[in-house]
């Protein structure tokens, strides 16, 4: 079984990794990915996302739902977007696959992804596209460039979708503590029989991303992402 960690304190910037720079098959963890493809798409266009798109966003995020995800990567540019939007937001070891589950990625990654959405001082120059409601474009903000980070409400929109997953779907890093926002990915391997199993998000201050890969279930997966995410937390905040 292989196992690897990255969490990062959002109060004080520190840092810690196990096996980050392992690659993994993403399954059901590249649709924030394809959600941030999607917002950038958005932005750089100078709107907001459809009432369509947003609600296959929430439907890809909440439920974890595939034919969503299928839909927004071609609107957002098919796999080119997707390499594309991970270079730009510092994901120097994602690499798109034609299906989009098989993109590979590592904890790394997964972490910096994780800062471009949470972290506060994430994203460069002001918002793009303003108001609150849907299909709002309204261009940029006294004619500014769009920056190459998520605006802060493309940041809000997806850290929202994620603190709503559906039960069920709520397992992984929310076992590490109560305040949690996230997104899991689970795949049995045709080759082996084995489960890859993925959890990646925000939970009480931390941002964590624990990818693995060789269960023998998926329940099995579950509890070791579980015990993994606790762990690193409580690991962090002893160092302290």
């Amino acid at each position: 079984m292989d196992l690897s960690v990255a969490v990062y304190d959002l109060a004080d910037g520190r840092e810690a990794a196990y096996g980050e720079d392992r690659t993994y098959a993403c399954a059901s963890v590249a649709k924030l990915v394809i959600l941030a493809a999607l917002l950038l798409r958005a932005r750089d266009a100078g709107r907001w996302l459809s009432a369509d798109e947003e609600r296959l966003a929430a439907a890809m995020i909440e439920r974890s739902d595939n034919d969503a995800a299928t839909v927004l990567r071609a609107a957002a540019g098919g796999v080119a977007a997707l390499d594309a939007t991970a270079a730009r937001l510092g994901m120097v070891r994602t690499s798109a696959a034609p299906a989009w589950g098989l993109t590979r990625t590592t904890a790394g990654d997964q972490l910096t992804l994780l800062k471009a959405v949470f972290r506060p001082d994430a994203g460069t120059g002001p918002d793009q596209v303003t108001g609150t409601g849907t299909g709002t474009g309204t261009g940029t903000e006294n004619g500014s460039r769009p920056g190459p980070g998520l605006d802060a409400r493309s940041r809000r929109f997806l850290a929202g979708l994620m603190g709503r997953v559906v039960p069920g779907q709520d397992w992984g890093v929310s076992a590490a503590g109560d305040d949690w926002a996230l997104k899991n990915g689970w795949l049995p391997r045709t080759a082996s029989g084995r489960w890859l199993v993925h959890s990646v998000g925000r939970v009480d201050g931390c941002l964590i991303a624990v990818l693995s890969e060789g269960h023998a279930s998926l329940e099995s997966g579950i509890a070791r992402v579980e015990t993994a995410a606790v762990s690193a937390v409580r690991r962090m905040r002893r160092s302290v």
